[in-house]
């Protein structure tokens, strides 16, 4: 049995298909559904909306004045 032989024999056991090596292709789970842009548009009102809330509470307090 000469090297070539054993080489062409495990080249027949190894034939694959991508499948077989990767798997199926599995959708990667969304956020609450959502394109990683709509999060980001969620995420900036948040941070706006808590940033307008705790600008109105120190001027309420009197923590913060206005300059005019």
């Amino acid at each position: 049995m000469s090297l070539d032989d054993i080489r062409n024999q495990f080249d027949d056991d190894f034939e694959f298909s991508e499948d077989q090596i990767w798997g199926e292709h599995e959708p990667k789970p969304q956020f609450l559904g959502m394109t990683p842009a709509q999060r980001f548009i969620l995420a900036l009102l948040f941070f706006l909306s808590a940033t307008i809330l705790s600008v109105f509470c120190l001027l309420v307090t009197g923590k913060v004045a206005l300059p005019f």
